[in-house]
Parts: C-alpha cells; sequence; structure tokens
C-alpha cells in the first residue's frame, strides 16, 4: 500500500512501536486500546489524537486491511487522508475506474462554481450513515473535486 500512495503528498504512513513505552498522546489518546494490530490516522480533523480505523466487515483488522479485504485498505486510505489515487491529469486518468472518469467528465462540463456547490454538498454528508461502498464513493469524488478545485486539471479538459 506504501507503494502505491508513494508520492502522493495527502499521505505519510509511519510506525509506532507502543510496546517500548512509546507514545501515549494525551486525554482521551489510548493508541492500542482496542487490541492489535491497532491502526490511526491523523488529519486535520483528527489533530494530534487521531482516530481508529472504524471496521468495515465482521473479518478480523488483519484480514479485512490485509489481502483478503480487497480495497478496505485502499478506501481506507484515501478517505482518511482525503485524497486518491485516481488523477484528474487527461488523457489517461491515471488510476481511476470507469466510474470515477465519468463523474470526472460531468464535473469538468459544470465550471467551477457547479464544483464548489458539490463539494459544500458532499462534505455534508460525510460522517452520515450509509455503506461501507458509498463511503468509499463519497470521498472518492471529494477527492476528485478538490483536484479540479485546485486547478490540477488542464486546458484538455
Amino acid at each position: 500500500m506504501v507503494d502505491k500512495f508513494a508520492g502522493n503528498d495527502d499521505v505519510t504512513f509511519g510506525d509506532v512501536n507502543l510496546g517500548d513505552g512509546g507514545p501515549r498522546g494525551g486525554e482521551g489518546a489510548n493508541p492500542g486500546a482496542g487490541g492489535w494490530p491497532t491502526i490511526r490516522y491523523y488529519n486535520k480533523e483528527t489533530g494530534v489524537l487521531g482516530k481508529s480505523y472504524d471496521k468495515k466487515t465482521d473479518m478480523s483488522m488483519c484480514d479485512e486491511l490485509g489481502p483478503k479485504g480487497e480495497t478496505y485498505m485502499q478506501d481506507y486510505v484515501e478517505e482518511a487522508g482525503s485524497t486518491s489515487l485516481c488523477s484528474v491529469t487527461p488523457p489517461d486518468y491515471k488510476g481511476c475506474g470507469d466510474k470515477q472518469k465519468k463523474f470526472i467528465a460531468k464535473m469538468v462540463e459544470k465550471g467551477p462554481e457547479d464544483v464548489q456547490k458539490q463539494v459544500e454538498r458532499l462534505t455534508k454528508m460525510k460522517g452520515s450513515k450509509m455503506t461501507a461502498d458509498n463511503a468509499a464513493w463519497l470521498g472518492q469524488r471529494l477527492a476528485i473535486l478538490k483536484q479540479l478545485s485546485n486547478g490540477e486539471k488542464h486546458d484538455e479538459l
């Protein structure tokens, strides 16, 4: 997974050994309290305390985020990092599936105001109760819109 996100400025991977008396955080932070392995993410929303991974299936965490978990780890990194492996750069849209390519084409036609409206609408939906697939799609759309609103699209679009 680290290789997939190499070069993505939105994501950094780290490993902390709590068994050797590593950092414990402040009030409200108790890394490792839910058992091992523990996975947490840190971003502007979570602050220094971070947030634990919320399981999506009844598989063990090692299976869910490992090879048996299909795309759960990639979905998790994209969601927690507010990023995507999908690039809005034409002509090949590297890392994008057909659904994402259709969404890019639709949003490029709409213009900056509509892109911003979609960002606001989808941002309000974050944290709502939804299936894992719908949450992943919400995150993918937000990451695409982020690229489009940051001017990462090209004139060919």
